[in-house]
């Protein structure tokens, strides 16, 4: 597969044809000269392509407006057909002119193209949210907050979204969300995504879409939503591109770089990164038991603390060449490797009735863990004719590898020393994913659309864990067959979608039916079992929408989505966390479906912006976990351990309102707030065990962004998520605060910013878990206050002045 992939890249880059060639003949030349600016603001556009062309279509020669909009060009006398382009407005066409002496084609005035606005990069003065009627689109490179930062760090500041100290994220408090890239799913995300997304550099990202009614376009899995991750691929001509340093305290260390290279005919594009950084973080547990006995003391008090050392890279190149004017081929190679040593050391003490210490126990456990991921995509569009008539064919292939290798180290050292045996603990999962997806859209008359598509998914895993005890009589370690397990998991989904969108007057529709079977085979090979399963169901969507005025908008959605078990909810063998905390999956999971509403409203004013809305959500078949308790031996010891499966035990209604806001009060203040409100409502039993709870939560956002005096802007972020329970939890609010610097040097080619993360180190996940038999208060922080410095270098980039009137208003309207 790499060789068939660098040849086909290869073969295409032989057919470039020189482009820099001139003609060096003696010929007299004249001044084409002109002025290009924006219709609405009347403002000049810098950087405008002017591009002139013979009669038959053949580039001659072209040039670039300054900084007032002017222009000025050598050419000798002839007939030309001339363009002048700018990105995102449409293009200006001077057919068959007659050029024979200096001419000045006087002001050309461009206007917004809305069509391709949400298309192309642009590298501007911006708001940080684009607020538009049907997504929320997060712009990267607006946020100083996330300078030297992962992709983790930039959905934690995504409107609608919040990611918790463990690093699992949730779409208006729901962790059951889809995390594209590039529209599709990817390497980049993982087996593991809470990981991977800590991996990927947010230098890498352009922009995020929020997406909280998808239309049948999309896949049918998350039952919250979609994110949407675009990456960076530039689009002006030219070689240019970026790079950036950074480093931090507590160590955090990386370099990376985005390049483009553009002609005419093709579009290289690259980008890679190299990050090592060392997070330690902390947890503590105090456990009350109700039923004191022989096997469990009266309390149980644990504090664990964590160094974690991270080496990663990545990089991701293609190439993107333009078969005709309406017709392109975009070949991508993705590879990512990280390899960590996670270091935890856990301290139990045992305490009777009077709180008087009767055990200490010390346990550190190793882990290495080493990952891979190669992925290859080609893609394929051509556009017809007639505006938006268009064709899209997408392959993908992915390999990810996972190895993970412990090494456990358990002593009582209260009240007296015991050298309990070690233990090894292992986990392999190698998975392989194909992926092809076509897409057909059909312009009908004005303001009619016809889509149709199909999508391929095919993913196989192995996945091998391997637990090892060990023998003091041959002072070796052995397979424990108690909990060492071998699974193959295969789940194939094959899908095809179709929708009609239709606008009449200022009401539109987009109306859609999308088709999924899941065919899903697991395979446990120490007991040769087979569990499959395959199911087709059908998943409607409804999007209308109103416009009262440019300015105002109304939307309606609804959708049916689901929620598939992953492999690890699947495997019924044991896997242990602890000596006494238990996990194992449940073969005969269903998957989670969900029918969902939301009701939106837009209003923009002159320097405000607000997208409001109020949805509702009921579920059924959702998976939560369980957990029973037994009695075990653990080193010679009847202890008490608990076991935790999921189940299809329950319901859920959700209920809630949020609103996103952008605010300008004046030129150099810029304000978003985001607010969410939500009630869920769980109803279900597992053995008789009431799972029932009524959750009421909200957490806000709100981000200021304010040019000092200096050329310095200064931008702070403060973050609240409110309390909230479920049938066997509650968990406290949290409060974090990020504070970040920059300044442009070196001629606007560089950007020096400091930013600080959860500035008070209050980032802490403070939880009550009860249970029939124990009451435990926990508190955990994955990582403590973060400093970083961040340079970034630009070359053959400016920062352009985007139109004011876009910046005020938060981007255009979309709607299908």
């Amino acid at each position: 597969m790499k060789k068939i992939v660098f040849i086909a890249i290869f073969l295409c880059s032989l057919f470039i044809p020189n482009l820099g060639a001139t003609n060096t003949d003696p010929i007299e030349k004249i001044n084409l000269t002109g002025k290009v600016i924006d219709k609405d603001t009347k403002q000049a556009l810098e950087y405008a392509t002017i591009v002139i062309r013979s009669l038959d279509g053949k580039i001659i020669t072209g040039g670039i407006t300054d900084i007032k909009g002017e222009f000025n060009i050598q050419i000798a006398k002839g007939v030309y057909d001339i363009s002048i382009e700018f990105i995102s407005f449409k293009t200006k066409l001077f057919k068959s002119k007659e050029i024979s002496g200096n001419t000045d084609l006087g002001t050309i005035t461009l206007e917004i193209d809305a069509q391709t606005l949400n298309e192309v990069e642009i590298i501007a003065e911006k708001s940080t949210v684009d607020i538009r009627l049907d997504k929320k689109i997060y712009n990267v490179g607006k946020d100083m907050t996330v300078k030297g930062g992962t992709a983790s760090d930039v959905l934690d500041n995504v409107p609608s979204v919040s990611v918790d100290v463990e690093g699992n994220v949730s779409l208006r408090g729901n962790e059951n969300v889809r995390i594209l890239i590039n529209g599709k799913p990817s390497g980049l995300v993982g087996l593991s995504g809470t990981d991977a997304l800590r991996q990927l550099p947010a230098d890498a990202i352009e922009k995020v879409e929020v997406i909280t009614s998808p239309s049948a376009r999309y896949d049918a899995e998350g039952t919250a939503g979609i994110l949407n991750i675009i990456l960076r691929k530039g689009k002006a001509q030219g070689f240019n591109g970026s790079m950036s340093a950074s480093a931090g305290n507590p160590d955090n260390f990386g370099v990376s770089a985005n390049l483009n290279y553009r002609t005419n005919k093709a579009n290289y594009f690259g980008s890679g990164g190299y990050n090592y950084r060392n997070a330690p973080g902390n947890s503590s547990s105090y456990v009350t038991y109700l039923n004191p006995s022989e096997v469990t003391p009266d309390f149980r008090n644990e504090k664990r603390a964590y160094e974690r050392k991270r080496d990663s890279y990545n990089t991701r190149f293609g190439m993107e060449y333009f078969l005709t004017d309406k017709t392109s081929l975009t070949g991508t190679i993705l590879y990512r490797e990280s390899d960590g040593e996670d270091v935890s050391t856990n301290i139990s003490n045992e305490l009777d009735a009077n709180k008087i210490l009767t055990r200490t126990n010390k346990r550190i456990e190793i882990e290495n863990e080493k990952d891979k991921t190669t992925e290859y995509s080609l893609n394929f569009m051509h556009d017809f004719n007639k505006d938006g008539h268009k064709l899209t064919l997408d392959f993908q292939y992915e390999n990810s590898i996972e190895n993970e290798n412990s090494l456990i180290n358990d002593r009582d050292i209260f009240p007296t020393l015991i050298e309990n045996e070690p233990e090894r603990i292992s986990t392999d999962n190698d998975s392989k994913d194909i992926l092809f997806k076509g897409d057909y859209v059909l312009p009908i008359g004005e303001n009619s659309q016809f889509e149709f598509g199909f999508n391929v998914s095919l993913n196989q895993l192995s996945s091998d864990y391997l637990v090892e005890g060990f023998d003091v009589e041959t002072n070796q370690f052995y397979n424990d067959t108690n909990f060492s397990n071998t699974l193959d998991f295969e789940q194939n989904v094959y899908a095809v979608y179709s929708q009609y969108g239709n606008k009449i007057n200022k009401f539109s529709y987009l109306l859609g039916l999308r088709m999924e079977n899941t065919d899903r085979k697991i395979n446990l090979l120490q007991t040769n079992e087979n569990f499959d399963k395959n199911f087709t169901e059908f998943f409607p969507t409804v999007n209308l929408g109103l416009e009262f005025s440019e300015s105002e908008s109304l939307t309606l959605g609804y959708n049916r989505r689901l929620r598939r078990p992953h492999h690890w909810f699947l495997n019924p063998f044991e896997s242990r966390t602890s000596q006494t905390y238990i996990r194992k999956g449940n073969v005969n999971l269903d998957p989670t479906y969900t029918n969902s509403f939301d009701l939106g409203y837009l209003k923009r004013w002159e320097k405000l912006t607000l997208n409001s809305s109020i949805y509702y959500q009921h579920a059924i078949n959702n998976i939560e976990r369980a957990q029973k308790e037994e009695i075990r031996d653990v080193n010679g010891v009847e202890t008490l351990v608990i076991i935790t499966i999921p189940v299809n035990l329950s319901s859920q209604d959700r209920y809630g309102f949020e609103f996103t806001a952008n605010y300008n009060p004046i030129k150099w203040w810029k304000i978003t707030n985001s607010f969410n409100f939500f009630k869920s409502v769980t109803e279900g039993n597992y053995n008789d065990i009431s799972y029932n709870s009524n959750n009421v939560s909200w957490f806000t956002r709100l981000q200021s962004r304010i040019s000092l005096p200096g050329k310095i802007d200064w931008q702070t972020s403060g973050m609240y998520m409110g309390p909230s329970e479920s049938a066997r939890s509650k968990r406290k609010g949290m409060v974090s605060v990020n504070l970040a610097f920059s300044k442009d040097i070196l001629k606007e080619k560089g950007t020096l910013s400091l930013n600080v993360s959860d500035l008070f180190n209050t980032r802490k996940y403070e939880s009550t878990d009860i249970s029939p038999t124990t009451i435990s208060e926990n508190e955990f922080q994955w990582r403590k206050r973060q400093v970083m410095l961040n340079f970034t270098y630009r070359f053959n980039q400016k920062k352009k002045m985007e139109r004011q009137k876009r910046e005020d208003n938060g981007g255009e309207q979309e709607m299908f």
